[in-house]
């Protein structure tokens, strides 16, 4: 196991998506977090591909923390049976507890919200603010159309490194892991021990 990685968190959506291999790719690295020893941290809900991660990691056994608004609470989409859960104030409150108490970031598909979380603490990394791992775990190519606007950027000068150099990017649960869990912090960029 990694002496940089306890602790993951996860951005994914609330919602399940139309194709039943998301549901299967969420529980898939529910179970890979919880098989491995490390926490899960996530948004804390019980539906769609968040239910599934979490649902996973619970039944393996596994630590897994929600981080929840109070407004969503109030909604009724709280995950009843976690290791822990913790309620906040406000979306940017749940960003920021996720950053703090999580070593690296996964993000599964999802919609805007996922993108939005993911994208803050890449962007705090890139800055250097923190030195942690960020994935994609890329099901049935969710993210090439965004792998590719980011590829895009990087050429035009608009990003300044390449996509690779700062997300690691699979389609198998196990081996995102594996590949994050090989990282160690160098600087704002991740790099492979090995």
């Amino acid at each position: 196991m990694s002496e940089y990685i306890s602790k993951v968190a996860v951005f994914c959506g609330a919602r399940g998506g139309v194709a039943p291999v998301y549901i299967h790719a969420a529980a898939a690295l529910g179970l890979e977090v919880a098989r491995r020893g490390l926490t899960l941290v996530y948004g804390g809900g019980r539906t769609g591909l968040m239910g599934a991660v979490a649902d996973a990691a619970l039944s393996a056994g596994g630590h897994v923390i929600g981080v929840m608004p109070e407004f969503l609470v109030e909604r009724e989409v709280a995950h009843q049976g976690l290791t822990e859960m913790v309620v906040v104030p406000s979306m940017h409150a749940r960003k920021a507890l996720m950053a703090e108490r999580a070593d690296a970031f996964v993000a599964l598909p999802g919609g805007l919200g996922t993108l939005e979380e993911f994208f803050e603490t890449l962007t705090w990394t890139q800055l250097d603010l923190q030195r942690k791992a960020h994935g994609l775990l890329n099901t049935e190519g969710y993210f090439d159309q965004l792998l590719r606007f980011l590829q895009r950027g990087y050429q035009d000068e608009m990003i300044g490194s390449a996509p690779e150099t700062y997300i690691t990017v699979r389609d198998e649960a196990a081996v995102l892991l594996d590949v994050l869990q090989s990282l160690s912090p160098t600087g704002g960029l991740l790099t492979d021990r090995t």
